[in-house]
């Protein structure tokens, strides 16, 4: 199988193996497992794109070898203590989703690529406008139930590098879980008997109380109608990637009162964006318009809420919620307040009053309506994984504008530019006339504040545009 890629600079075929599963290496239980109440609520059902970019680097001790090879093995053995992974997940009574661990296994895809490392430019961002052949959607895989619930081709490239990619069933893990198992490969890839981190199921503890209660207040999940078709129209959607490297950050702190200034660099980056990006869509004055911030569970609570090698969603998403004329007509000093108050509402009782919510009001989805989510993963570790040949030039999210609603969702990305400059990189998916509007009000406001504005191929726009 073989398809010719194009953007305007890059020309290249993809040939494809046919897809196999690759199941683990040993014998595992056959038992049936249930998800969490944070993991399968109507808003995680989805499937994530994941992309790895790899150099060939033969001082890394790997003498030759075929990272297809290493990597399929390395899967197997690793999926012999991630054997859920190699299940099915089914949906019993009241929509509770269960793995079926059926060690069918894992999607696997081997593919050569008629490319080198080095063609795709100084800067690889999101989106890539080659991913629909460098991540192929199998026909009839993804479907939430009863489907492989990992899928991850890996194409080799002209130069000796490699490409993984890997399209993940959202119920079973974040960010955080997914980088856990992609580290156990590297391990196993890398000849380790055993690991140096097990995995831990245990999904009961971010599951409802018997009986469930709601104790918080948690308007993410209220029932907002759309009323004058504001969610997101879907036509004419453009995919671009703006860089947030230390000029801009600073030019964004220079907005922040002074009361404010021990924000973290999360929430000045989310006001703003929320801020120009309610402004480019041109929202009713007096409609809401709502910020979802993802906040981590692990590690904040004293003592720890889950264990340490838990790989299941351990996450909240506190909403913070404005009009559009108030959002827009205040300084940036308002939608920051509003966003660090959010964030400051989870708590341990908040985590356990979520899942108690989930099993009363039937797993509900998010309000969807004038909403934008955003995921920080510059601390994820995407770019960590070594399968053995060293570090990833790029790790991370493939693209934003996924999930069960497209354009709602963003992510935060650790990126460094050709000039080393380490930041932040953030794809956005809009209409194509909203996308216009906002890459002019982030031009004129950093303008305002810095001498420079910056992008990743240091050009006169701060947006890369994509083919995708």
């Amino acid at each position: 199988m073989a398809a010719t890629l194009a953007s305007k600079s890059l020309v290249f075929t993809v040939r494809r193996q046919p897809p196999e599963l690759i199941a683990p290496a040993e014998p595992t239980p056959h038992e049936l497992k249930l998800l969490s109440d944070i993991d399968d609520q109507e808003g995680v059902r989805f499937q994530i794109p994941i992309i790895q970019f790899y150099r060939n680097n033969p001082s890394m001790g790997m003498g030759g070898r075929d990272p297809v090879m290493v990597i399929r093995e390395a899967i197997a053995r690793t999926l012999v203590f991630y054997y859920p992974f190699a299940g099915r997940l089914r949906e019993g009574p009241a929509r509770k989703l269960m793995v079926d661990c059926t060690g069918e296994g894992v999607m696997f895809i081997e593919a050569n690529a008629d490319v080198t490392l080095d063609q795709f430019g100084d800067a690889l961002q999101p989106p890539f406008p080659c991913l629909e052949e460098l991540l192929f959607d199998v026909p009839g895989s993804g479907a939430i139930l009863n489907c492989p619930l990992l899928l991850i081709q890996v194409t080799r490239m002209r130069c000796g590098g490699f490409i993984v990619a890997l399209r993940l069933n959202h119920t079973m893990s974040d960010a955080a879980g997914l980088v856990q198992f992609m580290r156990a490969v590297g391990e196993m890839a890398q000849g380790a008997s055993s690991l140096s981190l097990h995995p831990v199921w245990q999904r009961e503890l971010l599951s409802a109380r018997n009986p469930p209660r709601v104790t918080c207040i948690h308007r993410e999940y209220d029932e907002v109608p759309d009323l004058n078709g504001t969610i997101m129209p879907l036509d004419d959607m453009v995919h671009d990637s703006f860089f947030f490297g230390p000029a801009e950050i600073s030019a964004l702190r220079k907005l922040v009162p002074a009361h404010l200034r021990r924000c973290s660099t999360f929430e000045v980056l989310t006001a703003c964006i929320w801020r120009y990006r309610t402004i480019a869509l041109q929202a009713n004055p007096e409609e809401e318009v709502r910020i979802i911030c993802i906040v981590n569970a692990r590690g904040k609570f004293k003592p720890p809420l889950i264990p340490s090698g838990y790989y299941g969603n351990a996450f909240a998403i506190p909403v913070a919620i404005s009009t559009a004329g108030k959002l827009c007509q205040n300084p940036l000093g308002y939608a920051l307040e509003l966003v660090m108050k959010a964030k400051a509402d989870v708590t341990e009782e908040y985590m356990r009053s979520l899942a108690d919510l989930m099993v009363i009001k039937g797993r509900p989805h998010f309000a969807g309506v004038r909403t934008y989510l955003v995921s920080d993963v510059t601390r994820a570790g995407f770019e960590e994984v070594d399968f053995g040949w060293g570090k990833a030039v790029y790790g991370g999210p493939a693209k934003g504008g996924v999930g069960v609603i497209p354009g709602v969702i963003s992510f935060y990305i650790p990126f460094t530019n050709k000039k080393g400059e380490r930041g932040i990189i953030v794809p956005f998916c809009l209409p194509a006339p909203v996308m216009e509007r906002f890459m002019t009000q982030l031009h004129s406001m950093l303008n305002n504040n810095t001498n420079r504005l910056t992008n990743v191929e240091n050009k006169t726009s701060a947006f890369i545009a994509s083919a995708l």
